[in-house]
């Protein structure tokens, strides 16, 4: 987050991270931020999104880009994309590129979102976002695979065109759909190679995993090839053996405070970490 997140500053954490045997970074995604919203935050205990004052989150596809020749074996992922109140063409475009330049790096986490607000300053509807979520990702994916796509919905209307380069990826670009709700969970069994899920126990996944697993029976798939990605409450030696005992693939850890002072000190916590389970 500006004005925190200096160009050294990230770059010098991606080459950190790297070095420490951090399997990949991820970032959040909001556009424009509000001080009256009608749905809290569900990641702090005010409601607000914790950003420095003056502040806000940078873009994800520029810092990826910039990240990417900081890096060579980092990956890199959004925690989440906003999909609903993004452009689909260009966004399949953009991170198609980002697959391209990084050598098949990127992660993509996806959700609908949860601001209101930014949904509607993006101009697009609030009540019907999850259904254009499922449109844009489908028309992502023809984008992605298809030498000449086409796609035809209520929300998207694509004539037949040609978008290259295709990801490096394949079939394409991984897609980790986020949340814990039943029709988030549809939407990873139906469209996603991965689920995502934020701020959980070991014993709060557990019973997300078998709706879940229920999702992806109706589907007619499995866990199998299912990539599981969660951000735990808390992370130490104990509970990611427990969350790998459930199956998770990878733990997205905050960093939280991104002050220079307070990454020198989490860093070798994240280095133990790494060493510990290794």
């Amino acid at each position: 987050m500006s004005p925190l997140a200096t160009p050294q500053l990230v770059a010098g954490l991606g080459s950190r991270l790297e070095q420490a045997g951090i399997d990949s970074l991820w970032m959040g995604e909001h556009v424009v931020l509000f001080d009256e919203m009608e749905f809290p935050y569900p990641g702090s205990r005010d409601g607000k999104i914790p950003v420095p004052a003056g502040g806000g989150l940078l873009d994800t596809v520029a810092t990826f880009g910039f990240l990417a020749s900081a890096t060579r074996t980092l990956r890199l992922g959004t925690g989440i994309t906003l999909v609903p109140q993004r452009n689909p063409v260009y966004t399949a475009k953009e991170f198609a590129t980002l697959d391209w330049l990084t050598g098949g790096r990127i992660d993509f986490g996806v959700g609908v979102g949860w601001c209101k607000e930014e949904v509607l300053a993006c101009g697009y509807g609030w009540e019907d976002r999850g259904a254009r979520c499922d449109e844009f990702l489908k028309a992502m994916i023809a984008l992605w695979t298809e030498p000449v796509a086409s796609f035809h919905g209520k929300h998207v209307k694509l004539a037949a065109c040609r978008m290259d380069p295709k990801p490096v990826q394949k079939p394409h670009v991984p897609i980790i759909v986020g949340g814990h709700g039943p029709r988030s969970l549809r939407r990873a069994a139906e469209l996603g190679n991965g689920w995502y899920g934020f701020a959980l126990t070991p014993e709060l996944l557990a019973g997300i995993l078998a709706k879940l697993d229920r999702a992806l029976a109706k589907a007619g798939r499995s866990r199998d090839g299912f990539e599981i990605v969660v951000t735990p409450q808390q992370a130490s030696p104990d509970t990611i053996r427990a969350f790998s005992d459930l199956g998770v693939d990878r733990l997205v850890v905050q960093l939280g405070s991104q002050r220079p002072d307070a990454l020198e000190r989490r860093l070798p916590e994240l280095e133990q970490l790494v060493k510990a389970v290794a």
